[in-house]
């Protein structure tokens, strides 16, 4: 399948790209159409600077012929103003010839006056097509601009895509490498699998049989020496103990706990939120301590101060709930005995709020009928009328709806098993009911509140009970949103524990054999813990064996240890006879190193003394002198062996005897060698495994910078992969637009051609008007 799906991919990426290679030829023509065109463009335009020269030849051509007729003309005026005297001289002369120059005169006059008009005209005509010539030549090259512009920006986006296009072929080539690759691993994960698979068939086949075989003998067991099978029947199976679950049981006490602290809270608010109010009726719309209330509000302030009687039960009742969820019931609704409690509290809290509303609701009529009142206060008490009424029936539905929760622990026919979910889901509606509701009150409360405030009558005992009824009113909306939110986030889990109960069947049936089950379950606890008795302190089995041993390994070695102790004590009797041999050995070595001292203190004073002597008796005295000299070095030079516990002592001494104190600085030195080599090793010891600690340090650092650089790679996986999806979604976008921009390409160029072709019919009028103007100069 992986195969199938990487090769369909792969089939996928090269269609595309096929479709994108040809697309991208399409493109280099439409781009070397437009280059022609260009080109063609240009030629044209050269033709035009050609023809305007050409025009502008002819125009200076007419002009030089206009400057000439323009001189011919003054010519003529001044051969008519020559002639005009001489005309009159001659008048009598020749009347007829006066008539026919006169005649002549008014010929030239015509014509010169045709010429005037003709030239004038044709000096507007070319003025005219110059500035239309000029004009069309702006647009022309403006438009070229543009379309070389257009083309150098069409080749690079040809180039840019012609670089994506490659850059995605050369990723596609990777991603097909690594998709063999991944294929040719997920075929070996496949035969894998499949041995798998076969291993375990085997596998299932072998415990198929086995536990086929152990049914049968179970079977058989249950048959033969089972007398009474109690789960077969309901009634029984709702005695049996259930498996005890503390898991569940801390949870619903945890659960229970932040209910009875939400209702505390919930509690609190009301007693806040009825006896502020007992204190406004007291003071608005009439102050008490001024002017005596209506008989309607002292009712309703009497009726208020009686809600701590009704609303403290509440927090009573849930706490005797909470109190009997204990770690070792068994919390259903069969056995929860004291949410009845709590719901009867509930029904005499709704009776007050029943015997409060039309007080209530009369109390804001009366606010509204005084003169105090404007529209505004009147519209927000209308709305908290509404609001107190909206109360008092979420009260009514919520108190229904734990009423019947209630009826599984009293009468097991009053709620059905399968309603219990349906039960849970419309309580949680119900209080979010009262959560919105409360937000109702607080909202409609404060706009009363700040339009009370702007009275002029308003007292400072006012404004502070509103604003402590508006406090209780807030913690009512907050405590109201915290159970409603509560309730919903465990109503999955109320749901789920349901099933809690007696095994292999849907749950206790009555009251009475929930009952009879916890104290069951008591009475199992209670032989539990007889069976538990504290057993005596005895030695561990394991030190039994090895004491064991060890006894009889003593007993056995007892003559072996009673020789070793003789020969201890012999070994000890030796040494002490050597260690008194050795001490007189060393008092006879002081008393002879005191007489060789005296003897040589003699021999120095002798030596003293016999310097005066002549030379005769200098050589025999000096001969002895130094054959003892010689002597005593040998006796110096001779080694002392001494052997002892330490070992054999080899030391030679100025003495002929071996000292006591020199042996025993030679026994401190060896004890002092041996002690530095031991610090030595263990401060060898302690350098290592400061090594080896500051290695396992690194290695731990190494270990968290690599799952830090794991979570670092997979997140860029992560990234990768987004990437990728983002890129292909980039590639479809971009052949969208590339698909646009051919359409508008082409659109353009149809444009191009069709603007193109009104230029030409253009200039090719202008070449037939020119051509036209240059006959008729050419014949003028």
């Amino acid at each position: 399948m992986a195969s199938a799906e990487l090769q369909g991919k792969y089939q996928k990426l090269a269609q595309e790209y096929s479709k994108l290679r040809a697309q991208n030829q399409v493109l280099k023509k439409g781009v070397v159409d437009e280059q022609a065109n260009s080109a063609a463009l240009k030629e044209q335009l050269k033709m035009k600077d050609q023809s305007l020269r050409k025009l502008q030849q002819e125009m200076d051509s007419l002009t030089f012929r206009n400057l000439q007729l323009a001189k011919r003309v003054e010519l003529l005026q001044d051969e008519l103003a020559v002639s005009e005297p001489r005309g009159k001289k001659n008048k009598k002369s020749g009347e007829s010839s006066s008539q026919l120059s006169q005649e002549q005169k008014s010929v030239f006059d015509e014509d010169l006056q045709k010429k005037i008009e003709e030239n004038e005209r044709l000096h507007i005509q070319f003025f005219e097509a110059d500035e239309q010539h000029k004009h069309v030549e702006a647009e022309l090259r403006s438009r070229l601009a543009t379309l070389e512009m257009e083309a150098a920006q069409h080749q690079a986006v040809v180039d840019g895509l012609t670089r994506k296009y490659m850059e995605t072929i050369e990723k596609l080539q990777n991603d097909k490498a690594k998709l063999e690759v991944k294929s040719q691993t997920l075929e070996k994960e496949a035969k894998e699998c499949r041995l798998r698979t076969e291993e375990c068939q085997l596998q299932l086949k072998n415990l198929h049989e086995d536990l086929s075989g152990r049914l049968e003998e179970s079977l058989s067991i249950i048959s033969e020496k089972v007398p009474f099978n109690d789960t077969k029947y309901s009634q029984y199976n709702a005695l049996n103990v259930p498996l005890h679950n503390r898991r569940h049981q801390l949870k619903m006490r945890d659960i229970a706990g932040q209910a009875l602290a939400f209702v505390q809270d919930l509690v609190t608010a009301l007693l806040n939120f009825h006896t502020y109010t007992e204190q406004r009726i007291q003071i608005f719309p009439i102050d008490s301590a001024i002017d005596t209330i209506s008989p309607l509000n002292q009712k309703f302030s009497q009726y208020l101060h009686e809600n701590a009687s009704y609303v403290r039960p509440l927090e009573e009742g849930m706490l005797h709930l909470f109190e009997s969820i204990t770690e070792d019931t068994v919390t259903v609704l069969e056995t929860t005995v004291k949410l009845k409690t709590f719901s009867e509290h509930l029904t005499s809290y709704i009776c007050f709020l029943r015997k409060i509303l039309p007080y209530q609701l009369k109390s804001l009529e009366e606010e509204c009928e005084s003169s105090l009142c404007t529209s505004a206060l009147r519209a927000r008490n209308l709305e908290l009328s509404q609001d107190m009424r909206k109360m008092t029936a979420v009260f009514e539905k919520l108190q229904t709806y734990v009423g019947l929760l209630a009826l599984p622990s009293t009468e097991p026919d009053g709620l059905l098993r399968t309603n219990y979910s349906s039960v849970l889901t419309n309580v949680g509606a119900a209080l979010h009911g009262f959560h919105d509701v409360m937000k109702d009150i607080s909202k409609h409360y404060n706009q009363k509140a700040t339009i009370e405030h702007e009275l002029p009558t308003a007292t400072q005992k006012l404004i502070t009970t509103n604003d402590c009824i508006l406090s209780s009113v807030v913690a009512l909306t907050n405590g109201a949103g915290k159970i409603a939110s509560f309730f919903n986030n465990n109503v999955d889990y109320f749901i789920a524990s349901l099933s809690y109960g007696p095994k292999a069947a849907s749950g206790f049936i009555s009251p009475l054999s929930a009952e009879c089950m916890l104290q069951y379950k008591k009475k199992a606890a209670a032989y539990m813990k007889a069976l538990r008795k504290p057993l005596l302190e005895s030695v561990p089995y394991e030190e039994a064996l090895a004491n064991r041993r060890v006894l009889l390994s003593s007993t056995e070695s007892r003559e072996g240890l009673a020789q070793q102790v003789q020969q201890s004590l012999e070994k000890i009797s030796k040494l002490e006879q050597e260690k008194e041999h050795w001490m007189l050995e060393a008092q006879l070595a002081k008393i002879k190193l005191e007489k060789e001292n005296q003897r040589i203190a003699d021999k120095l004073k002798s030596t003293s003394i016999g310097q005066g002597v002549g030379p005769a008796q200098e050589n025999p005295t000096g001969v002895n002198a130094g054959g003892q000299e010689e002597a005593s070095t040998k006796a110096v030079l001779e080694p002392i062996h001494s052997t002892s516990l330490i070992g054999i002592l080899t030391r030679t001494s100025d003495n002929e005897v071996p000292d006591v104190e020199s042996r025993e600085d030679l026994i401190k030195n060896h004890y002092m060698a041996r002690i530095v080599e031991l610090t030595s090793q263990l401060q060898l010891a302690d350098s290592k495994s400061v090594h080896f600690y500051a290695e396992c340090r690194a290695l731990s650092k190494r270990l968290a910078l690599a799952e830090k650089s794991k979570e670092a790679l997979t997140e860029e996986m992560k990234v990768a992969g987004q990437n990728i999806s983002r890129l292909q979604d980039e590639l479809t976008t971009t052949k969208r637009s590339y698909e646009d921009q051919l359409s508008m390409m082409s659109d353009h160029l149809c444009s191009m051609n069709e603007t193109l072709s009104k230029q030409r019919e253009e200039i090719d009028t202008l070449k037939m008007s020119s051509k036209g103007n240059s006959k008729k100069n050419k014949s003028r």
